[in-house]
């Protein structure tokens, strides 16, 4: 009723009342995506601006009681029911809209996400690449080394192509529910649709999964690279040369089997280096710089107050260094292998000293680190809305597939192929392939800092999303108070400590975490709402029942697999 009114507002209302974080923060990931479009500011009459002085406005209590009504009405029925929908001048502009990919990167999404977008099919198809690629990367060659070389090739193409067929579904899920203006919706909003408060619920839980699993695996990675970060400069000033007493190759391009090194050698902890001149303060410095019993609690002091922050814009500018990071990876790995050339010996089942089989049993192991590489599926369709030529959605996603498999082929290949057998065996390959070059190796320090400062100021990206769709679907608010968030902080950062001291194999996290949130995101969710579609309006044949049924039980084997091998 108050619709003539507004049409001829002149004057906008500079500070919205009522419009706090927690009437829309919730809306700006996942859930309730009616709101996130392209807004024209709220409006109010100009007689509901009461003027104070010339610099500053304030909103009369009217004025702030329509914009709660307007929030009161939006909630009063589903997102694909329009009646009670206020038109979009109407409504405040969305506070921060973030994607995010678990072991890729957290960015925040500017300008229109209603399909109205102004970005080239180039800069989406980066978009995807960039937020799709990420840490992932570092246990590419140990999970071809798990699988075999050949295997590991034909892995990486067949869960490509598997992963990109998901995404499709999940990209065309929305269009095929007949007789509802879905052009708002993202993928949890279909789920809810097709499975209720059920399908909503456990896409939530999933989705905290994959977010969780990557903070983890982020602190562990941190607590890594701080270490041999500090290593690297403490050696640097003290001038101490030090030769490793882990096994390793000789030469300017060392590389290292620290996987063989004794426990009380693990780490930085030889004690027994006879270049030292300080012997006591090496010692005392290797007992307060320990990779497992004190950095990753000291990394506590610095990234924990950034989690605490309201909002993690700030964070977000930060976001090239993602690009920075993997573009570097990509070059340190292309000098190695040129350096150290290639070592490959070919037998399908039989092992060797020095070389595995191109086909080993423990393949499901990289299956579960691939289901994490390649899973966009819980913001693609975020990405795409921003896509100027929407036609070329389809086209833009699978070339964005094509280039992130390759670049995980070319890092894969290159470390395994160009590892050093013999001396060392292919064995010695790490689940990070960093910790196969010595703390000394500037190259590989360059690459542990760029990793780290990238790290540090996605962290709280993530954590700021897990804040989100965590208290805000419990709270209803999502900075309840500093006491809640606190307390949701302490308890990820605790979990990330405890997996770095007692289990800090990302290779084996990664595959957990990727294997149970892709088998809701992945799997499971795109096929059944697929078969749902095609049963209610009569296409559904036997070949694609069969099919995507097979789908299913693969998402299933891939989960089971993990836990037995």
């Amino acid at each position: 009723m108050h619709s003539s009114n507004l049409e001829e507002d002149t004057k906008p209302l500079l500070i919205p009342v009522g419009g706090d974080e927690s009437d829309y923060g919730i809306m700006s990931i996942q859930f309730n995506p009616a709101d996130l479009k392209c807004k024209r500011p709220f409006h109010v009459e100009p007689s509901n601006i009461v003027s104070v002085n010339d610099d500053t406005h304030r909103v009369t209590d009217e004025a702030s009681a329509m914009n709660k009504r307007i929030h009161y009405y939006s909630k009063l029925t589903s997102p694909s029911d329009r009646a009670l929908i206020a038109p979009d001048h109407v409504l405040p502009a969305p506070e921060e809209i973030y994607v995010y990919s678990p072991l890729g990167t957290a960015f925040k999404i500017d300008g229109c996400t209603d399909g109205y977008g102004k970005n080239s099919s180039i800069v989406t198809i980066f978009m995807i690449w960039n937020t799709m690629m990420g840490t992932s990367i570092l246990s590419m060659p140990w999970g071809i080394k798990q699988a075999g070389f050949t295997t590991g090739i034909c892995l990486i193409l067949l869960m490509g192509s598997l992963t990109l067929y998901c995404c499709y579904r999940v990209v065309k899920s929305r269009t095929m529910i007949p007789l509802i203006d879905t052009s708002n919706w993202e993928f949890p909003d279909v789920c809810k649709y097709y499975f209720g408060s059920f399908g909503q619920w456990s896409s939530l839980l999933f989705s905290m999964v994959s977010l969780v699993g990557a903070m983890v695996i982020y602190w562990v990675l941190m607590s890594n690279f701080l270490f041999n970060t500090g290593k690297f400069i403490y050696n640097y000033v003290h001038d101490i040369n030090i030769t490793d007493l882990v096994p390793g190759t000789n030469g300017s391009n060392r590389v290292i089997c620290p996987g063989t090194a004794s426990e009380d050698q693990r780490g930085n902890k030889s004690g027994l280096f006879p270049f030292v001149n300080n012997s006591t303060g090496f010692e005392l410095f290797e007992e307060w710089w320990s990779k497992s019993r004190t950095v990753p609690f000291y990394l506590i002091v610095v990234v924990l107050p950034l989690l605490n922050l309201k909002s993690p814009s700030f964070f977000a500018k930060f976001n090239i260094l993602g690009t920075v990071s993997v573009v570097y990876l990509v070059f340190l790995v292309t000098l190695k292998a040129a350096h150290l050339g290639f070592h490959l010996e070919f037998n399908w089942f039989t092992a060797d000293e020095f070389f595995v089989p191109e086909f080993r049993i423990q393949f499901p192991q990289l299956t579960g680190v691939l289901t994490l590489a390649f899973f966009i599926h819980n913001c693609v369709i975020t990405l795409l809305k921003n896509n100027k030529n929407q036609e070329n959605n389809v086209r833009d996603l699978s070339i964005a597939y094509f280039l992130v498999g390759l670049t995980y082929l070319y890092v894969g290949l290159l470390i395994f192929a160009a590892f050093p057998s013999p001396p060392l065996s292919k064995e010695c390959i790490e689940q990070n392939f960093l910790d196969n070059f010595p703390s000394n190796d500037i190259m590989s320090f360059v690459a542990r800092l760029f990793l780290l400062f990238q790290m540090i100021t996605v962290y709280p990206l993530l954590g700021y999303l897990a804040r989100v769709q965590l208290l805000g679907h419990v709270f209803g608010n999502v900075y309840p108070s500093i006491f809640h968030v606190l307390v949701l902080n302490i308890a990820i950062v605790g979990l990330g400590v405890t997996m770095a001291i007692f289990y800090p194999n990302i290779g084996g996290i990664i595959r957990y975490s990727g294997a149970t949130c892709g088998l809701a995101f992945v799997f499971v969710y795109p096929s059944l709402i697929y078969m749902i579609s095609l049963h209610q309006s009569g296409q559904l044949t036997w070949s694609m029942l069969i099919v995507h049924i097979f789908i299913i039980i693969l998402g299933l084997a891939n989960l089971i697999a993990q836990f037995l091998l």
